[in-house]
């Protein structure tokens, strides 16, 4: 075993010249006793040479302990490689490193922060980015994400900020444009703005995909804060043709027009923000998107059970029952469809193709063990607003179905995020009020000339955590249920 083994695993190192050295000692020894043992022997002072050996002896070999263990087990002098001793140690998980004293999580107390969405415009040059974050580090604010959206003469950031609680906006602003910013907007953001843009992006065309009634809804949700309204190509009256887009959309500042998948116009509106060619570029790819997969609905029924004792079943309708709406309309009264059309009679099968159409929002029909539909409830996109509207054949009125429908609009309405729905009616239509009144929510009441406005003021659920349509509970989207229960009166 070689000396670097043999220091490797703790034993002292020894030169072979120190065994030379230590041999010869013995071997001196050995004569220096022989000599004295034939002194003694032959001479008169025998034992007091023999005591005297001794006395060497025992001095000899105490020299050589106290010489072996001051040189040949002292500690080496030179630097061996060996890592310090530390002077403390923390027991714990590996690569656990150890805190400073003082710096625990007991009795911190993090400061508070609030998340802001951001837009401002900045020049395409150099630097401009850079001025830009700096001017926000300044003020402790973290950029967590980042778009870009390119102009013909610059560039708009879109940031997601999350800056202390006590960061009033007009500072950020002051900075964003000592920084370089102009035309600089911010509102409030929440948790759900956290998704990246791709995964958002992707989900709205997963939903749009699987129900034509969420278009108006994703569009909402991708461009933020505007206004949608969705013009059919003729007019359901006067059967004259609205005014047109172009095939690739048109962009005008605040608002752009698309081609809508029937033929329409869909105009979104804006007026605090300019859109940007990229936002337009997304926008018109949801709209093609929507063309052409064509119309659809999410399969799927509930089946209930009157307290009557009558079995209907609750589902989606779509354009393909109009035929089935016209004859539950020969067999309403005048004044059923007086107090749902508000106009002359006549008109209204005229209303059907629009009204259930998915473009313009949800329609739920009520159908009896037989397949007759009995009774529809539409869910409209009216621009920003969102509005509800009943239609019960006169043989099954006050059983119920108004309230069971004007609920399930009402809950479709929260999980796309809509802050109220109103409904349009007559002062003396008292199921439509009853129906209203059964949701428990605050109700405002407008009269004017015999018309009366009831709006509900509902909690909205954030589009982009509402479930999908195949994830959905009762009432809409999933696989047909078998079992039976009561409608509410």
């Amino acid at each position: 075993m070689s000396d670097v083994t043999r220091a490797k695993n703790g034993r002292p190192v020894h030169h072979w010249r120190r065994d030379l050295v230590e041999l010869a000692a013995l071997f001196t020894a050995v004569a220096v006793a022989d000599a004295v043992a034939n002194l003694i022997g032959h001479g008169p002072d025998g034992p007091a040479l023999l005591a005297t050996s001794a006395a060497l002896l025992v001095a000899t070999a105490g020299f050589h302990t106290w010489w072996a263990r001051r040189h040949g087990h002292a500690p080496p002098t030179g630097d061996t490689g060996a890592r310090p001793l530390a002077d403390e140690r923390v027991a714990g998980p590996s690569g656990e490193r150890e805190k400073p004293e003082g710096t625990g999580t007991q009795g911190s107390t993090p400061e508070a922060t609030v998340l802001w969405r951001m837009r401002t415009t900045v020049k395409d040059t150099p630097g401009s980015l850079a001025r830009l974050c700096a001017a926000l580090a300044h003020r402790n604010v973290d950029i967590l994400s980042l778009q870009t959206h390119p102009l013909a003469d610059g560039t708009v950031d879109e940031l997601l900020l999350r800056a202390p609680a006590g960061l009033a906006t007009t500072e950020i602003t002051r900075d964003v444009a000592r920084a370089g910013g102009s035309s600089t907007w911010i509102e409030r953001a929440d948790a759900h703005d956290l998704v990246d843009a791709p995964t958002r992006i992707l989900g709205l065309a997963t939903r749009t995909a699987l129900d034509a009634s969420e278009l108006p809804l994703a569009l909402r949700q991708l461009l933020g804060r505007c206004t949608i309204r969705s013009l059919p190509a003729k007019s359901p009256l006067s059967g004259r043709a609205a005014e047109g887009a172009p095939v690739e959309g048109a962009l005008e500042d605040t608002v752009m027009r698309l081609r809508a998948p029937e033929g329409g116009v869909i105009t979104v509106e804006r007026p605090y923000l300019p859109f940007t060619p990229t936002e337009f570029a997304r926008a018109r790819a949801l709209v093609e998107l929507d063309a052409r997969l064509g119309p659809r609905v999410p399969d799927g029924r509930d089946l209930l059970t009157l307290p009557q004792g009558n079995a209907i079943s609750v589902r989606r309708a779509d354009t393909s029952d109009v035929e089935a709406a016209k004859a539950m309309h020969e067999r309403c009264s005048q004044r059923t469809l007086g107090m749902r059309y508000h106009g002359p009679v006549g008109d209204a099968d005229r209303y059907l193709n629009h009204l259930l159409s998915p473009s313009f929002g949800r329609t739920l029909a009520v159908q009896t063990a037989s397949g007759r539909i009995v009774g529809l409830g539409h869910l409209l996109w009216d621009g920003d607003e969102t509005e509800v509207a009943l239609l019960v054949e006169d043989e099954w009125q006050r059983r119920g179905i108004g309230s069971e429908l004007i609920g399930r609009l009402v809950a479709m309405a929260e999980e796309a995020g809509c802050e109220s729905v109103y409904a349009v009616t007559q002062a003396s239509n008292t199921g439509m009020v009853a129906a209203m009144r059964s949701l428990g929510l605050p109700l405002d009441y407008q009269i004017e000339e015999g018309t009366l406005v009831i709006t509900a003021r509902l909690e909205p659920t954030p589009v982009t955590t509402s479930p999908l349509p195949y994830e959905r509970g009762a009432g809409e989207g999933r696989e047909p249920q078998h079992e039976r229960r009561a409608v509410r009166d």
